[in-house]
């Protein structure tokens, strides 16, 4: 049909290559922006962001720490990646030449991965698949990489931790995981497990989801990880393997580095944002039931705030 329409054809091809040369400004940019970052004297790791193609400033932060730590494998397995085109790994690939395995739920955005102009020009592999603690195990095995792999990125938006509990096998260099902030700092909690849980499905607020900074750090830091900071944005969290820890890139604990989530994202049963941060939205969630990650007991949120005040 477009082959009649020779100047919407025309006009696609130019779009294209005007995406591909914006990109490619934007990866030299990030030269600069490397160099840059690397050499301020920064108290803590959100002080390193830039963004290129993550949604926040991941990209200035995994530039710091892949190239200040000793990593053999520079390989990258990152799923909840939507089509792929905001993520946090994505600059690793198109600038430093690593190799990246790409898990969505969605046929769609996996399908338009493929057809970027970037998907054949690189060492990327995508796969369509919903992510359970039940399958996770093969489906990275289908990657191909050794389990001490360079970043493990894990974003689901649902039941993230019981989906980490699964890797105890895998030792990356580096952990990037999303925490909810709405769940605060002090205690290790995280939504009950179910195999098809849904976030937006689950609860309209759209924050019944993932687990607590602290529930991931006690998970990992059992594996012989430390955490090494979080985003500004107050989502991220970055955990590095013990044995790769140096003078430049040094544990920190949770109070020292926990943010509060900076995005309003909250939302009424109509689906209309309500612009309200996660601790004044935590009232639309009390009433639901979360796990002590330690204790493997259950109870509302509210039960944990009620008990702290």
């Amino acid at each position: 049909m477009l082959n009649s329409f020779p100047f919407l054809v025309n006009l696609l091809q130019r779009l294209l290559k005007l995406d591909r040369a914006i990109d490619e400004i934007k990866i030299n940019q990030s030269f600069l922006l490397r160099d840059l970052m690397d050499r301020i004297n920064a108290s803590a790791l959100c002080e390193r962001e830039f963004k290129v193609f993550s949604q926040w400033g991941e990209d200035g932060i995994l530039q710091f720490l892949t190239h200040n730590l000793c990593i053999k494998q520079r390989t990258f397995i990152e799923f909840g990646v939507e089509d792929f085109l905001e993520s946090n790994c994505r600059l690793l690939l198109m600038k430093d030449g690593w190799k990246g395995f790409v898990i969505d739920g969605s046929k769609v955005n996996i399908n338009r991965l493929k057809s970027s102009y970037f998907y054949w020009r690189y060492p990327l592999h995508a796969i369509a698949a919903f992510v359970t603690r039940e399958n996770v195990c093969e489906l990275l095995d289908r990657s191909g990489f050794d389990r001490e792999c360079g970043i493990l990125s894990v974003d689901v938006d649902g039941v993230d931790w019981h989906i980490l509990h699964e890797l105890a096998d895998w030792q990356p260099s580096i952990f990037v995981v999303e925490y909810n902030s709405v769940f605060g700092c002090e205690h290790p909690v995280t939504v009950p497990y179910h195999s098809d849980f849904s976030r937006s499905k689950y609860h309209s607020s759209n924050l019944y989801y993932g687990a607590s900074l602290r529930a991931f750090d006690a998970l990992l830091s059992d594996r012989g990880y430390a955490l090494v900071g979080v985003n500004s944005a107050g989502s991220n969290a970055f955990f590095v393997r013990r044995d790769l820890l140096n003078a430049r890139v040094q544990p920190v604990t949770v109070h020292q580095c926990y943010r509060e989530s900076a995005f309003r994202e909250a939302r009424d049963p109509d689906g209309s944002l309500l612009f309200r941060s996660a601790t004044q939205s935590r009232d639309l969630i009390s009433h639901l039931p979360v796990l002590n990650t330690m204790t493997q007991a259950t109870c509302s949120l509210s039960d944990l705030f009620d008990d702290a005040s």
